[in-house]
């Protein structure tokens, strides 16, 4: 399993606990989230919504806008892994996945995780991309909650009592 950016020079530093770098506004990933967090797990993985202020002081050197284009992993050394290296890690932390994990991280095996993480990707830009009405995600972030038996609900800047002034 390669690691990128400012993962440490000495593989025998061992893992002890990895955190999975997360897009919470992505059904896709807030999916996997809730997969990950009912396996058996050898290494202990933390779910940190990515660009989150939690995110930001863990690891502020990290590019965080980077992050919630691509699945990002950090180990407790400093160790950095993105994109399929990052859904190797994680699978390789799991009880029932880690024989997959040793799969994928052959040169063949690497081929088809960089597969499943482009087809994610493509999946994920089809969600967010121009032929989507409003041309991008609901995002909490910018005053969209969720509720499943009304949907989709905007409470804006100056909206308060339900009721928002139109322009």
């Amino acid at each position: 399993m390669s690691a990128v950016a400012a993962a440490p020079a000495d593989r025998a530093t061992p893992v002890r606990r990895l955190t999975v770098l997360y897009d919470a506004d992505c059904s896709l990933c807030t999916f996997l989230r809730d997969w990950l967090v009912r396996q058996s797990q050898l290494v202990p993985l933390e779910l940190v919504p990515a660009s989150s202020e939690e995110a930001r002081r863990r690891f502020p050197g990290l590019d965080h806008r980077a992050t919630l284009d691509e699945i990002t992993v950090v180990g407790d050394s400093g160790q950095v892994y993105r994109g399929a290296a990052a859904w190797i890690v994680t699978l390789w932390a799991l009880r029932e996945q880690r024989p997959l994990a040793h799969r994928l991280s052959t040169p063949a095996g690497a081929r088809l995780a960089k597969g499943a993480v482009l087809a994610a990707a493509k999946w994920r830009g089809a969600q967010w991309g121009p032929g989507r009405w409003g041309g991008g995600v609901y995002r909490q972030s910018d005053g969209w909650t969720y509720d499943p038996n009304r949907g989709w609900s905007y409470t804006g800047p100056g909206c308060v009592g339900g009721s928002c002034p139109t322009g």
